[in-house]
């Protein structure tokens, strides 16, 4: 099965695996499954620490070789995804997650996330 995570559950997977979720460990830790990586999620961190609101610049260093050598695949942003998370309705402000939200619904995946606004939009979301 694939699963996509989103920039959080990628962030705890890497920095502080204690913090995922008991059902989202079980599925990270499960073998046979397919992890996607959208490419948001280095331009998300990478926008977080270039503000210094995180200080992982360290995760970004050859992001693509390595999450690809470990397993993940990055996901790319098609155009149906882009456009499909402006018209998201107004639950979630955050341009980020709107667009994970999106490619959760087009690839029809389950998402790893802690973020329980993600339930209003129907994705099957994985976390407790």
């Amino acid at each position: 099965m694939r699963f996509l995570l989103d920039t959080n559950a990628y962030y705890f997977a890497r920095t502080s695996p204690e913090m995922i979720g008991a059902s989202a460990l079980r599925v990270l830790t499960a073998g046979g499954h397919e992890f996607l990586i959208s490419v948001m999620t280095p331009l998300e961190l990478a926008i977080k620490v270039g503000i210094g609101k995180l200080a992982v610049a360290h995760l970004l260093v050859d992001f693509e070789v390595r999450e690809t050598t470990a397993g993940f695949m990055i996901t790319p942003i098609t155009t149906v995804q882009a456009v499909s998370s402006g018209l998201l309705p107004s639950h979630h402000r955050d341009p980020f997650d709107r667009l994970l939200i999106a490619q959760a619904l087009d690839l029809n995946v389950p998402i790893l996330s802690n973020d329980r606004i993600f339930d209003l939009y129907g994705v099957q979301r994985i976390w407790e």
